[in-house]
């Protein structure tokens, strides 16, 4: 378990460039980014595939679409709805607002799996939900109104990644938690090429005409994080969190991505150069209490079962 929590974790604090990326390649679009970033992605696991670990070998054909569709329209429209979430509503908004995932599918994955009782979700639920209140109120608050409808929009953005995102969990786990589940390795590679894919119907919006007016430095700037995200951002993490889904209990591993959360309002601290207000602090602070709460109660039930299985 201490395995899949390490890498859930690595994940988490991976994905959680995603709600920097699309601010920090400006004036380059989310679009080219995305375009850019799974077509890396694709292109990394499509070399990796000359090697035969690497090849989704022996899959069968309906799990071959299911893995291609994950990578194509959860990875591509997941980033895409990030992106203009972060660039709508700012840095505290979009990750607070996905941030109730875990909530949600920790509650579906325990209604599904009965992983432990009702009663021991309570505390760590309740204190992501807290946490996730009060720092919505605080962007609320903050929010000038001349920026209502810009926050609106990115609002809705949020919502949109959170359904995929919670869309993706369910049927990532559930692939990997199956007896002829596939190799964590070729599963990755599958789900990159299927990223890659899906980038190419983006290809009509990508901001071409600045190959020629970016300046260099904005030009590397684009290519660094284009490489960051196209090969740690998601070959690796992907990779991680095939790992984590392996070895955790989805109830379990829906709680830790509220790190990538905890992560992301880091990340969007640091760009816009500021510390986060208190109520943000209090409200990061109590989404990692729930995280952290909910890794004792795993870790305790399992170690209860393998002493009565000893």
């Amino acid at each position: 378990m201490l395995l899949g929590i390490i890498a859930g974790l690595i994940t988490c604090a991976l994905w959680g460039l995603t709600f920097l990326a699309p601010r920090a390649v400006a004036p380059f679009t989310a679009g080219d980014l995305t375009i850019a970033r799974y077509g890396i992605f694709g292109l990394a696991c499509l070399l990796l595939m000359a090697d035969r670990r690497f090849r989704p070998i022996g899959i069968a054909r309906s799990r071959l679409l299911i893995g291609l569709l994950l990578g194509g329209g959860g990875y591509v429209g997941y980033f895409i709805s990030v992106a203009f979430a972060v660039q709508l509503a700012g840095a505290a908004a979009p990750p607070v607002i996905i941030g109730t995932m875990p909530v949600f599918l920790a509650i579906i994955a325990n209604i599904r799996d009965h992983s432990v009782p009702w009663k021991a979700l309570v505390l760590p639920l309740a204190l992501i939900a807290i946490g996730v209140a009060i720092v919505s109120a605080a962007t609320v608050s903050a929010a000038d109104i001349a920026d209502t409808e810009s926050i609106l929009l990115g609002v809705l953005a949020s919502l949109a990644a959170l359904s995929i995102w919670i869309a993706y969990g369910l049927a990532n786990a559930a692939v990997m938690r199956s007896a002829d589940a596939p190799d964590g390795l070729q599963w990755t590679g599958l789900q990159g090429i299927g990223a890659a894919i899906g980038s190419l119907f983006l290809l009509p919006l990508a901001s071409f005409d600045l190959a020629d007016t970016a300046s260099a430095s904005e030009t590397t700037r684009f290519i660094v994080w284009a490489l960051v995200m196209g090969l740690a951002g998601s070959w690796f993490a992907t990779w991680c969190w095939v790992v984590a889904s392996r070895r955790l209990p989805l109830a379990l591993a829906a709680q830790l991505i509220v790190a990538e959360t905890v992560f992301g309002l880091a990340y969007g601290f640091m760009f816009e150069g500021r510390f986060p207000s208190p109520a943000e602090a209090i409200g990061a602070t109590l989404q990692f209490a729930g995280v952290c709460c909910a890794i004792e109660v795993f870790t305790r039930r399992s170690k209860r079962v393998s002493a009565q299985i000893s």
